[in-house]
């Protein structure tokens, strides 16, 4: 680990693991007051959840797959793109995504949300681009960072339409969607680059 070259996936990350142990095991009125509920967004202006919400887990499963997921694809999209461009994607997905899920469940005041899967997601995808025929590995089989984008995107679309489990899946989506367009407008470069490499 290199603070100098990493210091946004390192802090954030930190960030993360220290708020959501308190949460789940030190103090749970954290968790209950950051929930993001689009419902009671407005009606009890909390709108500090749009962000905080990204800094708590509901267990320690979910905690720890964002944890690596972060780590791993943040670390060297960080060195890629540099800090300040990191740090504009990461909460730009997180927020954009979190707006998507309040207008999607405005109307649902039985629903709330948790985690920061849709900016990491962005993270992610933003990674894929730059590294599309890197080696992911999905449930310990490995895999080009190209065919885990479409094996990704072709669950999320099919949970997101067959919900069986608590799982924010749209903001999955829509995470992944904020990533690769982040680096199609900062960096088009990136893009052709990709193309040259998985077409020729």
């Amino acid at each position: 680990m290199d603070f100098e070259r990493n210091p946004a996936t390192l802090l954030i990350l930190g960030a993360i693991l220290v708020v959501s142990s308190l949460a789940l095991w030190v103090a749970p009125a954290i968790l209950d007051r950051n929930l993001l509920r689009p419902y009671w967004l407005l009606r009890r202006r909390q709108y500090d959840t749009i962000v905080t919400h990204g800094f708590i887990h509901g267990d320690a499963t979910h905690l720890l797959f964002n944890s690596l997921a972060l780590f791993t694809f943040g670390m060297s999209l960080e060195r890629e793109i540099g800090t300040a461009k990191f740090v504009a994607l990461y909460f730009i997905g997180l927020v954009l995504t979190s707006l998507s899920t309040v207008f999607k469940q405005r109307n649902n005041p039985d629903y709330a949300a948790l985690g920061a899967s849709g900016a990491i997601m962005a993270v992610v995808f933003a990674e894929v681009v730059y590294d599309p025929k890197g080696i992911l590995f999905l449930f310990f089989v490995p895999m080009p960072a190209w065919a885990f984008a479409l094996v990704f995107t072709g669950y999320s679309i099919w949970a997101s339409k067959n919900r069986r489990d608590n799982v924010a899946h749209d903001a999955h989506l829509d995470g992944a969607f904020i990533g690769l367009v982040f680096v199609g407008l900062t960096d088009y470069d990136a893009w052709q680059r990709a193309f040259r490499l998985l077409f020729g």
